[in-house]
């Protein structure tokens, strides 16, 4: 049986977009992390975010990452989550880590899309060229976390659902590879 498989990255990188095209491929269930906190806790992250702030946020992600641990299939992480108390070593001894990697230019520039903005508080503030600056930033602090992953795949190339699907089945060939 494949294991529980958990797309990390910074937001943009397409944890979701592939994420999604990649359970259907291997017709497994596909689960996202924010959505999961979302649905169990009835509230929007941002409203969580403001209620309890980032301490309690993250107390409820690590809770909501061990229960979507056990339950296989694919994971898109939030783009923060292998930051915090431990998740990253978590998420390697529950499954398989897959760290989406894709150029900061890349990133910013789907981050800069006006439904991308209005979604995401730390960015709907900025502008474009204020939004590369903060990437390259961010990136750089996560990237001792993003770096334990035990894979890393580029995941630049999902602009069309074509490309998205391409890709998808590449990774999942190698997924299977690692599997057998």
């Amino acid at each position: 049986m494949m294991p529980t498989i958990f797309l990390i990255g910074y937001m943009g990188c397409g944890k979701t977009t592939l994420g999604t095209v990649l359970a259907a491929v291997m017709n497994v269930p596909f689960i996202d992390l924010d959505d999961y906190i979302e649905e169990r806790n009835e509230a929007k992250i941002t409203t969580i975010f403001k209620e309890i702030g980032e301490a309690g946020f993250r107390a409820l992600e690590q809770q909501a990452l061990r229960e979507v641990a056990g339950m296989g299939g694919i994971v898109a992480c939030g783009g923060g989550t292998p930051c915090f108390a431990g998740n990253m070593e978590l998420m390697n001894e529950m499954g398989l880590t897959i760290w989406l990697t894709t150029a900061p230019e890349r990133i910013a520039a789907r981050l800069c899309l006006p439904e991308q903005k209005a979604k995401r508080p730390l960015i709907a503030d900025k502008s474009n060229e204020e939004i590369l600056g903060f990437v390259k930033e961010k990136l750089a602090e996560r990237e001792p976390f993003y770096s334990k992953a035990q894979l890393r795949f580029d995941s630049t190339n999902i602009e069309t659902a074509t490309d998205t699907l391409e890709t998808a089945n590449l990774l999942a060939g190698i997924l299977t590879t690692l599997n057998s």
